[in-house]
This record gives C-alpha cells, sequence and structure tokens, in this order.
C-alpha cells in the first residue's frame, strides 16, 4: 500500500478552500509493506510478495521498498487496477481517518503466491487476509506450514463478525495473529479483550498479540497471558504503528525471544515509528530499538 500523509489537519476546508499544513509525505505502509520496512530496519532479511498496479504509484513503491533492501521481485503488477492508496489527514492529536482505494491488493489470491520462495523462508507474515478470503489464505498459509514456515498474520479491515467467519478456514494454520483491540472486540463480540482473543485461540489461532494503542499489548496463547505497556513518547502520528509493533514483534520471535521480550521489541518499534510522520518513519536497528527500550519509560509508570 502507498500512504500519503497531510499533517496537520483539523477541519477539510469546505468548497474550494484551502489550508496551509505543516508537512505533506508519502511512502510504502500497511500490513504487508508497512511491517516489511520495519523488519527490514530491525536487520530481517525481507522479500515481499504481492500486487501493484502498473502505474506510477507502483513504482513509486517498489523503489522506496527496494531503498529499504526489500527484495520485491515477487511482487506481480497488473494493468486494469492501480496501485493501492491511501491519503491520510492526520489530526493534532496524532490519530488519522483515512481516504483508501483498494486497488491491486484484492487482485491477488491463493494462486499468485509464490510457492517454492515460500517454502524456502523461514516466516510468512500475511497482511491482510480477508482482501483474498479465507480460503485462498489457508491455502498459501497451509503451504507454508506444511514446509515447516512459521505464519502470521494482521488484519486490515474493521472488526465484524462476518470477517471472522470469512478468515475462519484460514486461521487453524497461523501461528501469530496481530490484530488491534478494536478488530478482536468486533470480530468476536466478545465482551473484554481477553474473551476474543481466547476465542481466536479456540479457532486454532496458536498465539494472539494484541495492539492496544497506549495501553500496549495483549499476548494470549493457550498456556499464557502477557501484557506488555507501550512506551511513552510524544506521539506524532499513530500510522504503520501497529504494523511497527507486528514487525518488532515477529523480528523478536525469529530471533528467538520469549514472547514478552518479542512483544517488547514491538511495543519499541511502534514507539519509534509514533514520533514521526508515516510508517517507515525513523533511522533505528535492532540494537538502537532495543537501547531504546531499556532506557525509555513504559507508559503508566512515573
Amino acid at each position: 500500500m502507498f500512504d500519503v500523509q497531510v499533517r496537520p489537519v483539523e477541519v477539510i476546508p469546505e468548497g474550494q478552500g484551502a489550508a496551509l499544513v505543516d508537512q505533506i509525505r508519502f511512502g510504502p505502509a500497511g500490513t504487508a509493506a508497512g511491517t516489511a520496512v520495519t523488519l527490514a530496519k530491525l536487520g530481517a532479511t525481507v522479500r515481499t510478495a504481492g500486487a501493484v498496479g502498473a502505474d506510477p504509484i507502483g513504482d513509486l513503491l517498489l523503489t522506496m521498498l527496494a531503498r529499504h533492501g526489500i527484495d520485491t521481485s515477487l511482487v506481480v503488477r497488473r494493468d486494469t487496477v492501480q496501485t493501492s492508496a491511501s491519503v491520510l489527514p492526520i489530526r493534532p492529536d496524532g490519530s488519522r481517518p483515512a481516504f483508501h482505494v483498494l486497488g491491486a491488493n484484492i487482485a491477488y489470491g491463493g494462486d499468485d503466491a509464490p510457492y517454492a520462495d515460500i517454502a524456502a523462508a523461514t516466516h510468512l507474515h500475511l497482511g491482510g487476509p480477508e482482501l483474498m478470503g479465507g480460503e485462498s489464505a489457508a491455502k498459501i498459509l497451509a503451504a507454508a506450514r506444511s514446509a515447516g514456515v512459521v505464519t502470521s498474520a494482521d488484519l486490515l479491515a474493521p472488526g465484524d463478525p462476518g470477517i471472522l467467519d470469512s478468515i475462519a478456514p484460514a486461521l487453524p494454520y497461523l501461528d501469530h495473529l496481530l490484530p488491534n483491540d478494536e478488530q478482536v472486540l468486533g470480530l468476536t463480540g466478545a465482551a473484554t479483550l481477553e474473551d476474543g482473543a481466547r476465542a481466536l485461540l479456540d479457532r486454532g489461532v496458536g498465539c494472539v498479540a494484541v495492539t492496544r494503542g497506549a495501553r500496549g499489548a495483549l499476548v494470549m496463547t493457550a498456556d499464557e497471558t502477557l501484557e506488555v505497556p507501550a512506551f511513552a513518547v510524544e506521539v506524532v502520528d499513530t500510522t504503520g504503528c501497529g504494523d511497527a509493533f507486528s514487525a518488532g514483534f515477529l523480528r523478536g520471535v525469529g530471533l528467538g525471544r520469549p514472547l514478552r521480550e518479542a512483544a517488547v521489541l514491538g511495543c519499541a518499534a511502534a514507539a519509534l515509528v509514533a514520533q514521526g510522520l508515516g510508517s517507515d518513519h525513523g533511522e533505528f536497528d535492532l540494537a538502537a530499538a532495543d537501547a531504546f527500550a531499556a532506557h525509555a519509560r513504559p507508559l503508566g509508570m512515573r
């Protein structure tokens, strides 16, 4: 996905009105590209597969991913749709609505996946499985699992019980699911986040790592429940924080760290991204993220 961010925006001018803003920038984003960028910063070797349009936005997106050292050779180009893109007016508090074009993301399915390359990986992260449907996502994830590849996914759509039914075939093939709190509650209709995460575990997911904004993360498996606080930072833009958490958490898992330490790395990556504009904000690596986590103040602590 390609994001254009505008900051700060308090109101949309009426009619042909105009407003001066401090900053406009753009970059790779979303549950696939945004996570890929932070994974690469944290030292992972990253390949990305998916679809973009045969348009200038797609050219720019692939170029920007390559600058982060991400292998984009598995990305396919579609002539009939544009590259998936969003325009994000960022409010002064860092929150933002979104204007989004689904574009090429919904033109990629289970038959497009590079199965031989997936089997050669150590980890497969699937961004937005609901866009291709549960059966197609299950086909990709099952092939990965049969090859001994660790699997994970994050969601794009808001929580809705119908989406849970749609992606249900894929859930038993997921080692890690990384939704946000609103998605968990909306998907499951549960009264509490813990009950919602437990419902997803009951559907076959191995571990549910839920982002909770300023409250950090909740990580649940069949055997343990962990609460990990967020870090206190001056928030500029919340865009991509969930994707950064996913990257940090998955990098920690890949390095063999316990789940709590992996979630701490996820919260650190999210905090570093939140201090600037866009999912790709911040010039940090694994050592810098670990150092930040060791010295920054967790929210809720003096």
